[in-house]
């Protein structure tokens, strides 16, 4: 129901998003509910100069009238400030200098060689420009308004990093304190970690090197009976794995207690049920927020490990495709890290995925008819399990 499209290069005139499915009457503004998370995805200890450059802004194109979505598919348009450096090398147009910065030496890590070889490209660039983590700008706009959408229902979403350059930094979740996670460099609510990470990026930067970490996208108030157990592709889980899989440089990702349950015994792992005085309560949240391919109403916890960065200052043995001779890897400019940007670019791969869900669910035509869905699902939930109440 909610599909998202992007298009545009790194180094590209713009980046162009798709996001059709969006019902009609949900509030959005650019400056208030989009360009707050774009400059999000864009900090963080251990940026590169690229970031000084772009300041993204995302102007809205179709889709919005006066403030308000029309139930048409929204365009969104954010202009790469980097293009004018890059005119004659990356014009659409025949002529220029297209072989000017000319990539040849394929990076281990990247998708360099093995988009070289299935588009038939010797000139790398015309993979790496489209490969590029620029391009998770297009995700976190069209996350921001599937982000705007979820809290018309009452959901609270919060991204944070869990783990960078092999230093644990969880300090637990506290969702009174979410405005620290934007004061932090590092996405963290550990101060006490935070500074001898930092230590780890300064000292990965002198080295030539780059560093990965854990992530966590998390939401609050997410409502029981989103996604289904009746076929591989409707399960939420599944679902929301292939979306932070999506994400450049990850390589693994777990719902909840995730690889430690493989490691513990079945009495530590799974979350009793208890009646409560509001309805069918849990005490402990093992599962993630999901069972089944359905969310269970706590908090919905998702988790991807991201690699470092492929791009290094002291390259690795490669092959150059234009003469098969051996070289060293490329070297554009690049991140030391980006794991606490990574952190945004999750929660808003991982928000369009739940507020499809949601559409799914509770329709998808007017803000208001959702809204009302789902305060009744809620008082139905709140009664189930009772005596009293007639189920079918």
């Amino acid at each position: 129901m909610l599909r998202f499209l992007s298009a545009g290069e790194s180094h590209g005139p713009a980046l162009t998003i798709l996001l059709d499915g969006v019902p009609a009457g949900l509030e959005v503004q650019s400056e208030r509910d989009i360009d707050p998370w774009l400059r999000r995805r864009q900090g963080g200890y251990g940026r590169g100069r690229r970031q000084v450059i772009e300041q993204d802004r995302a102007r809205i194109l179709a889709g919005v009238r006066a403030g308000r979505t029309t139930g048409a598919p929204l365009s969104l348009h954010i202009e790469n400030r980097d293009w004018q450096n890059w005119t004659e090398i990356m014009s659409p147009d025949p002529g220029g200098e297209p072989r000017k910065r000319a990539l040849t030496e394929a990076r281990p890590g990247h998708a360099d060689l093995a988009g070289g070889i299935k588009y038939g490209h010797t000139d790398l660039r015309d993979v790496l420009e489209r490969a590029s983590a620029r391009e998770t700008a297009s995700r976190v706009a069209a996350g921001a308004v599937a982000m705007r959408l979820l809290d018309t229902i009452g959901v609270t979403v919060a991204a944070r990093v869990v783990s960078l350059g092999g230093i644990p930094c969880d300090g637990g979740m506290h969702w009174d304190r979410l405005d620290e996670l934007d004061e932090s460099p590092l996405r963290t609510f550990d101060r006490d970690a935070e500074d001898r990470i930092i230590d780890r990026i300064d000292q990965a930067k002198q080295d030539g090197d780059t560093l990965g970490g854990v992530i966590e996208a998390r939401f609050r108030g997410v409502p029981i009976g989103l996604g289904s157990h009746t076929q591989w592709d409707r399960k939420l889980d599944g679902r929301l794995a292939q979306a932070a899989m999506s994400i450049q440089a990850m390589k693994g990702v777990e719902i909840g207690d995730g690889w430690h349950a493989a490691h513990a015994p079945g009495s530590d792992v799974h979350d009793p049920i208890y009646p409560g005085d509001a309805g069918i309560e849990r005490r402990s949240n093992r599962a993630g927020g999901l069972e089944g391919g359905i969310t269970t109403g706590e908090d919905l916890v998702v988790r991807a490990a991201m690699k470092p960065i492929a791009t290094l200052m002291k390259p690795l043995p490669t092959v150059d495709v234009a003469t098969g001779q051996a070289a060293d890897a490329a070297r554009e400019r690049s991140d030391t890290t980006a794991v606490p940007a990574a952190s945004i670019v999750l929660l808003a791969m991982t928000s369009i995925v739940l507020a499809d869900a949601v559409l799914e669910k509770f329709g998808a035509d007017t803000v208001r008819e959702i809204v009302e869905r789902v305060e009744a699902h809620q008082q139905y939930v709140a009664a189930y399990g009772r005596r009293d109440t007639i189920h079918s």
